[in-house]
């Protein structure tokens, strides 16, 4: 009876959900190629799906843990399980291995972040503390003190996922710890984050503080590990929010603080209202961030008519109005006094009053061109006046740009070229730009002068950059984030994967090989020089005539075949694929595609002011406006515009931050955005799933699970306690001493392992390795103890060892006497009988003689005449016997010629005596012999035929001998074609593996691509459902099974059987056919499902069937095997080599 399909059907999975990531159910059937699953939770509906993509679920699936590596199964499913159970627990933080994922909780979850909570995680290594985003930040400190070099914590993650406030912890841990000493500095540094985010952040659709720059803040510490300054350096501000915004975001913080925080006396002098009144600010949100109290200090003059309509936005991290004075106080901590501060807060509003000058075409002239509207001239004399020019030449750079003619290849006159309505438009908006971005330049500038370093040792540094952007409209700022965040990604996979897995074979560790999704073609596609889409778009922005069409179509024509560049009707957002090939293109980044619109590629990618606006800037009269130019390019009157490429910069920029991270130890904190609401108490599990597999998360898992993320070298350690050592632990050596020290402690071998230089430490052994690389006098001192207790006790041990092998020893002797015995016993026999076999050989062949002794006995009986006279022949014969018998016998030295001459005589003698005999005895039968000539002619015929016979068998033998000559050389013959068609086979062969290899690389390809394709969809589900879009339902391609369920041939299609109905027809069932065909289903089917079982085994340190340590089993199989042997005699094999 077939049965075996209890425990399949029975066994509870994780089953694939689009809006729930998992969700646990149970195998209901296995198809042909997919698997068929009921899910609980009251779900009617069952679900087909790849075997592929179930995983194995515990019975308990409501217990959490704070490291992913200690769950009994290790996958994708069950880290989003375990997350989604600590969410809903408010346990935000959780680790895989050493990489910490924080989930954003959207609000404040009481002494998470207090003072308190600050000093428990002091001094801890991980896992001995609850996750944290503060044992993070104590562990950098240690390894930088411990291992003397700098440490990076990069925070990654998309827009919302609490990233900045992050950021703003680490640092907060950091200084309050180690800065106390400090003073000024420790405040100056913590300052820093206000003053940043009220410049630098600003409300999106996902993230109402998002970080519209990327920053790596630098804190410095001297020798004695304390806080002695820091230093900050950013990238890519969004220059282009500055003048346009969505309908439901905002400008940057600070133009709100100024209009709701801003002190009545300050914006009567900056002529500041309600956000409606500027152009700038009136095309997106116009609410201000307040609460209850801070509401209620708002005149109705500042509050715009979206604010009075809707109400306040709300945010327990946001207040436009309390913010303000948190930002003023803090530039006035960090040293900018009260002018200073006003000379920022002026020119902000300077910004905003001329993004309301506006153009109009001019009719007057002859010349064309346009003029300032006359309802924008009190807004043009607050600009000039707040810039510190005459209001007639700023009208003048507005709406005309000088050019010089150029003849015969000298200079020429200068010319004033009008500018149309939409040109002075651009101008005016890039001189807004230029003007709010380099005052963001010079508010970094002013904050890293405050807190300087001068005696800095280390540093740790903390990089907070803007996550993976994708929205409807995607331009060069999204193109650059994204660029970033491929290269962070590419960090990640080759710190985490590439270069964890390359040290781990370079020191001999078993470590199976985790293949992960490599992204350098995708760099590739954007960096390369001379035709990578920077470059391409450098060399499009130097024409004379640049356009964003041809530069497009420069780029399809130039990547036309790579495999991560498409044109945008391939987006499966429907949104997207209506836009033209010449108007943008699609990148398949490795968080999935995104479709790029390049009309302001060329525009955002040029980071210089044309002559006019330049040297009107550079000639004003207000001090602090024209040191922000002061670095800008001069003489700038040669016809033509400077070209500043802002992606050159940013990837030069880029460049520098990459090297430095890769100069420094490294630490990971994934912030994950739990719902794109951003409400409390709501998880996605779709969403977080998505957000989990782009970064590489799930990837890790397994090598995390199977690596060793601490680690130090033999001789590192050996330093650090050699001069504690005494005399006798001093001439160890740095290998055996760190086997000592393990021991001593009482280490298990499974959680750590030695290499070639180095000892590596399992996950969650955090406390005990840190416990050993802890370098305070005392602790040192208490190890060694330890090892010299142990020394002693392993080398009594040892003597013990010794004595039971000197027993073992003598026993091995006294067994090897006795057979020394045994083989002197048989050599002597065989010498013996070598040297007597001679003499008895030649009696026993005289003694072969009696037979013909007898028969001339029986001849003499049969005699009629002389018969007494033949019997004494015989019986002298017989004498001659057994005297030649006797002299053999009694003479050792007898030579074996003369025992043959004997027995040559004696032969001769009887033969001559049977031969006398048998004549007369023929002599007497002569007469009867007559009667029988007719029998005797008869015999003659006979032997006649024998004769014949025996030639006819000669003639026979011969011919044998001739056919197996033929038979040899045929053999030959055949060994020739079999050797020749075994050549041709290995030669097939190799065609053969080099295919399946071919093949095994092409289905490698074919499983990333269907992966990215994935990913692709989920991403474009994610903003459809943002943006209320469609997305077209195209499932990646399937590859079909290369196992059927029957033969082609076979009148069965069985692919269509579910699995109960297989195991009932085998057992009900007559058809011997039908049987067949079952039979060969059902266990290719059950195969299929305890390969996948297998492989998603339960996980632990040692396997529940391994019957030693993986050390010893990992040593075994590096150990050469032993050639295998001949069968040899048991005898042989009692000899064996004493140790």
């Amino acid at each position: 009876m077939y049965g075996g399909g209890e425990e399949m059907e029975q066994q509870r999975v994780w089953v694939p959900d689009p809006e729930e990531g998992f969700v646990l159910g149970r195998i209901v059937d296995i198809g042909l190629d997919e698997v068929t699953v009921q899910p609980n939770e009251g779900r009617k509906h069952k679900q087909t799906c790849s075997l592929d993509r179930l995983y194995t679920a515990e019975e308990h699936d409501n217990k959490d843990v704070d490291d992913n590596c200690a769950l009994m199964y290790l996958n994708e499913a069950t880290l989003l399980n375990n997350i989604r159970i600590r969410y809903t627990k408010d346990k935000i933080y959780t680790y895989v291995a050493n990489i910490l994922i924080a989930v954003n909780p959207y609000f404040e979850i009481k002494d998470l972040y207090s003072s308190r909570t600050i000093k428990s995680y002091q001094g801890k290594s991980l896992g001995v503390m609850p996750p944290h985003v503060f044992a993070i930040a104590d562990k950098s400190f240690r390894d930088m003190k411990v291992l003397k070099q700098s440490q990076s914590i990069i925070v990654s993650g998309e827009s919302g996922a609490g990233k900045t406030e992050s950021t703003k912890y680490l640092l907060r841990y950091l200084c309050e710890l180690w800065g106390h000493t400090a003073g000024p500095i420790e405040q100056k540094i913590l300052d820093a984050n206000p003053v940043l985010e009220a410049f630098g952040n600003a409300k999106t659709t996902r993230n109402n503080n998002s970080s519209r720059f990327g920053k790596f803040m630098e804190v410095h510490f001297d020798s004695k590990c304390t806080v002695v300054g820091g230093y900050i350096s950013h990238y890519l501000l969004e220059k282009s929010r500055i003048c346009t915004q969505g309908s439901e975001e905002r400008n940057y913080h600070v133009f709100y603080l100024l209009c709701a925080g801003a002190p009545d006396a300050l914006r009567t002098k900056l002529n500041l209202s309600k956000p409606d009144d500027f152009n700038y600010l009136r095309k997106g949100c116009t609410q201000y961030f307040t609460n209850n109290s801070t509401e209620k200090s708002l005149n109705i003059n500042q509050k715009s008519e979206m604010h009075r309509k809707k109400g306040s936005l709300r945010d327990p991290m946001l207040d436009d109005v309390t913010d303000f004075k948190n930002m003023d106080e803090a530039l006035n901590r960090l040293g900018l006094s009260s002018g200073e501060r006003y000379e920022l807060y002026s020119t902000v509003a300077t910004v905003l009053h001329l993004g309301n000058v506006q153009f109009e075409e001019n009719t007057e002239g002859s010349k064309g061109g346009s003029k300032v509207c006359p309802g924008s001239e009190v807004t043009l004399k607050i600009t000039a006046g707040l810039m510190g020019v005459d209001p007639d030449e700023l009208r003048q750079a507005l709406v005309t740009k000088v050019m010089m003619t150029n003849r015969g290849g000298l200079k020429g006159t200068v010319i004033l070229v009008p500018l149309k309505v939409y040109e002075a438009n651009n101008a005016r908006d890039a001189l807004a730009k230029a003007i709010y971005s380099r005052l963001f330049d010079h508010v970094v500038h002013r904050i890293n002068k405050s807190i300087p370093f001068q005696a800095s040792s280390y540093y740790i540094g903390v990089l907070d950059i803007a996550g993976f952007e994708y929205f409807q409209v995607n331009s060069f700022e999204q193109f650059c984030i994204n660029y970033c965040n491929e290269k962070l990604q590419q960090f990640f996979n080759e710190r985490i994967l590439k270069d964890e897995q390359e040290l781990y074979q370079r020191e001999g560790l078993a470590v199976r090989k985790i293949e992960f999704v490599d992204n350098q073609d995708c760099i590739d596609l954007i960096e390369s020089k001379g035709n990578g889409i920077f470059s391409l778009l450098d060399e499009e922005s130097k024409l004379p005539q640049s356009s964003s069409v041809h530069f497009t179509t420069e780029v399809h024509r130039t990547w036309s075949s790579h495999f991560r560049l498409a044109l945008p009707r391939n987006s499966r957002l429907k949104a997207h694929r209506e836009i033209r090939d010449d108007e943008g293109f699609l990148v398949r980044h490795f968080a999935g595609a995104v479709c790029y619109q390049t009309d302001q590629f060329i525009e955002k990618n040029n980071d210089a002011l044309h002559a006019s606006l330049e040297g009107l800037v550079q000639e004003s009269q207000n001090p602090f406006l024209q040191s922000l130019f002061a670095s800008g390019t001069s003489g700038t009157l040669k016809g033509k515009l400077t070209f500043i490429s802002v992606g050159s910069k940013f990837k030069t920029q880029l460049g520098e931050l990459m090297d430095k991270l890769k100069s420094t130890g490294t630490n990971f904190v994934r912030c994950i955005k739990p719902n794109q609401k951003m409400v409390d108490h709501q998880f996605e599990g779709g969403s977080i799933l998505s957000q989990l597999q782009c970064s590489g998360m799930t990837s890790v898992l397994e090598l995390m699970q199977q690596g060793f993320p601490s680690r130090t070298g033999f001789i590192d350690l050996y330093e650090m306690y050699r001069r504690y050592l005494p005399p006798e632990l001093a001439r160890l050596d740095p290998r055996l001493f760190c086997k000592a020290l393990f021991r001593a402690l009482g280490m298990n071998e499974n959680d750590y392992k030695f290499g070639v230089s180095k000892v590596f430490f399992r996950p969650g052994k955090f406390a005990e390795f840190d416990a050993i690389m802890k370098s305070d006098p005392d602790n040192l001192a208490k190890m060694v103890a330890k090892v010299k207790k142990w020394l002693l006790q392993s080398h009594w041990k040892k003597t013990q060892w010794c004595a039971l092998s000197v027993i073992k020893l003598r026993n091995k002797i006294l067994y090897r006497r006795q057979c020394h015995i045994t083989i002197q016993k048989n050599i002597r026999m065989y010498l013996a009988k070598k040297k007597h076999r001679p003499r008895y050989k030649g009696i026993a062949k005289i003694n072969s003689l009696q037979s013909m002794l007898s028969r001339m006995e029986s001849i003499t009986g049969q005699l009629k005449k002389d018969k007494e006279a033949s019997i004494n022949e015989v019986k002298a014969l017989q004498r001659s016997m057994q005297s030649a018998v006797s002299k053999i016998k009694t003479n050792e030295s007898i030579k074996v010629e003369e025992i043959n001459s004997l027995y040559t005589q004696l032969m001769n003698k009887a033969n001559s005596q049977m031969g006398t005999l048998q004549k007369k005895l023929e002599a007497q039968k002569n007469a009867e012999e007559q009667e029988r000539l007719r029998k005797i002619q008869l015999e003659m015929e006979n032997q006649k035929k024998q004769k014949e016979e025996e030639e006819r068998r000669n003639r026979e033998e011969e011919e044998n001998k001739r056919k197996k000559v033929e038979i040899e050389a045929r053999r030959k013959q055949e060994e020739e074609i079999r050797r020749r068609q075994e050549e041709e086979d290995k030669r097939t062969a190799k065609v053969l593996q080099e295919q399946m290899e071919k093949d095994s690389m092409l289905n490698s390809q074919f499983r990333e691509q269907l992966e990215q394709e994935r990913r692709d969809h989920e991403l474009a589900l994610r903003l459809a459902q943002e943006t209320n879009g469609q997305v077209e339902d195209l499932s990646p391609p399937t590859r079909r099974s290369g196992k059927q369920a029957v033969p082609n041939n076979s009148k069965y299609d069985l692919s269509k059987w579910k699995y109960s109905e297989l195991r009932d027809t085998i057992n009900t069932s007559c058809d011997i056919e039908l049987l067949e065909a079952c039979r060969i289903e059902f266990h290719r089917r059950l195969k299929v499902y305890h390969a996948w079982k297998a492989k998603n085994r339960r996980r632990t340190t040692m396997e529940e069937n391994e019957r030693a340590p993986r050390s010893v089993m990992d040593a075994a199989s590096k150990s050469p095997r032993i050639p295998m042997k001949a069968s040899v005699m048991s005898n042989s094999q009692r000899y064996f080599r004493i140790p």
